[in-house]
């Protein structure tokens, strides 16, 4: 028994590792965007890509390849090397973090299989996570690479998709480690309908999370920097200034921070009536504690969109804001995980 409790405690350890190095990626990757470092490595190597120039002249020819694309050529064209190195260190780290994070699974992984650690739904739901880290590898340079073309920016569906994707692949791991750590509630009292309110209000963070991208890919946080009204108006009349008028909603600067900050009031108010609800029905301590986690973070990530939007998107903010989201979804998952019965899970 106690050997069990130590493989259990060693595998926790190791998947709470992984989780924290890809939520430390986000914060990262976060920077990166808002820094508008993204685009500083214009090649992409597996191994090769590892080791950063090392010394002045091969700086000089890292540089000049720069120099041959679209955000130097159109935006950056006023740049020293010391500029260029500023920006090609946060890409660097962002890569490097995300080579380190594979060896991280990859290698203990070999190990705890040859040792015969894993059971059979365990393998397979590592070798998901193996696959989310293989495409979120395969996202990041699809992003990037649509910014070295015509256009020095990165495609916002491309950065909703990878951002997307890194949270998953998080938010996977935690529910993994979840169900390694503690043992499903028996199918009690309010247990269907707290979980089919946390399911749809899962999905409709994640969209928010998708339409936060976009809002950060178009820079549409840097338009009606104002709250509750925009620019006013309760509705801005930008808002619905492209036509057709559903380009304004996936295109349009205007029409995509509409619906992040509409989202976020019905998120806001679906979390507190999820909380007042459940503190009136529910008596089990991890199920009221998961609710609280979930108003606690919603609290927090409103108040930030707000500031983070009336002071014009700070770096700190942004990145705060971005990794709120990410503890907030968490909360969720936390939830669904204390609502979902041992009967409903598939073997």
């Amino acid at each position: 028994m106690e050997l069990i409790k130590e493989r259990k405690n060693i595998l926790t350890i190791w998947l709470a590792v992984g989780a924290v190095m890809v939520f430390v990626m986000v914060a990262i990757g976060g920077i990166t965007r808002l820094t508008h470092s993204g685009l500083s490595m214009t090649d992409w190597h597996l191994v090769v890509g590892s080791v950063p120039p090392l010394n002045e002249e091969a700086w000089q020819e890292s540089f000049e390849a720069y120099q041959n694309f679209p955000e130097f050529k159109e935006t950056n064209y006023d740049f020293s090397l010391e500029d260029y190195k500023s920006i090609f260190w946060w890409e660097f780290i962002h890569r490097l973090l995300g080579r380190v994070l594979g060896v991280v699974f990859l290698i203990p992984f070999i190990f705890f299989l040859i040792k015969g650690w894993l059971s059979s739904k365990l393998k397979k739901q590592l070798l998901i996570v193996f696959a989310l880290g293989a495409f979120q590898a395969f996202l990041g340079w699809f992003m990037v690479k649509s910014g070295l073309q015509d256009v020095p920016r990165v495609s916002h569906y491309r950065l909703a998709a990878h951002l997307t994707t890194a949270f998953i692949s998080c938010l996977y791991i935690l529910w993994i480690i979840f169900e390694i750590n503690i043992p499903r509630t028996e199918n009690i009292g309010q247990l269907f309908f707290f979980k089919k309110q946390i399911k749809w209000l899962l999905g409709l963070t994640f969209f928010q999370v998708v339409y936060g991208a976009f809002v950060a890919g178009l820079q549409a946080g840097l338009v009606h920097n104002t709250w509750p009204l925009m620019d006013g108006e309760l509705i801005s009349s930008a808002v619905f200034a492209m036509d057709p008028v559903f380009l304004n909603f996936i295109m349009g600067k205007s029409g995509v921070q509409f619906i992040h900050r509409t989202l976020a009031i019905v998120i806001f108010i679906w979390v507190v009536a999820i909380y007042v609800k459940g503190m009136q029905r529910l008596f089990d301590p991890l199920q009221l504690k998961s609710i609280r986690l979930m108003l606690i973070f919603v609290l927090i990530q409103f108040g930030l969109g707000i500031t983070t939007l009336l002071l014009h998107v700070p770096i700190y903010l942004g990145i705060l804001h971005q990794l709120c989201a990410l503890l907030l979804l968490s909360a969720l998952i936390f939830a669904l995980h204390r609502f979902t019965p041992p009967s409903s899970e598939k073997s």
